[in-house]
């Protein structure tokens, strides 16, 4: 069935460039990060749904071990192609999000989500983020960009389905501790108000 759990949605979209959320390079809020003084420190990071993998690249070259995961192989083959034309090492795996626990139990220092948590149905938002934390390490951490971010009793078709600071903080709650999660001044026009920066460590 061709719904957003599946491979063939993603897939046909990937194939036809019906990508409106690929923002054709690394995310401005994420290189950002990675120019503080304060950066994270390199470590093993997973990127769930990381199409063409501009971000998966980008924290590559920063010196992070990167596995990027999604369900559509064209995405995937156009990040393999985007890690060498770089010069650096990039993991890119074919895998449903929701069998990565299995796959990599706590088995990384980060996870990078952005566009991900819009991406799938509302219904799984919670059993994504046990996956998320299931992955990382205690004390790992979940680097993200929320969106969109949009007020409540705003309609909920998508994707990408909207978020609301609320409903992220109380999700994530059990499994994370909340550091930090607002705005950010480092997006696109389109976007600007519209996504909250969040770092959050495992508990």
């Amino acid at each position: 069935m061709d719904t957003v759990d599946g491979a063939t949605f993603w897939e046909t979209r990937y194939r036809s460039g019906t990508t409106p959320w690929d923002l054709g390079g690394p995310t401005p809020a994420f290189a950002q990060l990675l120019a503080e003084s304060a950066a994270p420190t390199p470590g093993r990071l997973l990127v769930p749904g990381c199409g063409r993998g501009y971000d998966a690249v980008l924290f590559a070259r920063h010196g992070f071990s990167v596995v990027g995961v999604d369900l559509a192989p064209t995405a995937l083959a156009h990040a393999a192609r985007l890690a060498r034309d770089a010069g650096v090492t990039c993991t890119v795996v074919e895998v449903d999000l929701f069998d990565l626990a299995g796959r990599y139990p706590g088995a990384f220092d980060y996870v990078l989500e952005y566009t991900c948590f819009c991406a799938i149905d509302p219904v799984r938002r919670r059993e994504y983020v046990q996956v998320l934390a299931d992955c990382l390490r205690p004390g790992g951490w979940l680097l993200g960009l929320f969106f969109p971010v949009l007020p409540p009793g705003y309609p909920r078709d998508g994707p990408p389905f909207a978020v609301a600071d609320a409903e992220i903080r109380a999700l994530f709650a059990d499994r994370f501790a909340i550091e930090h999660l607002a705005p950010t001044p480092h997006t696109i026009k389109p976007r600007r108000g519209r996504e909250l920066l969040a770092r959050f460590r495992r508990r």
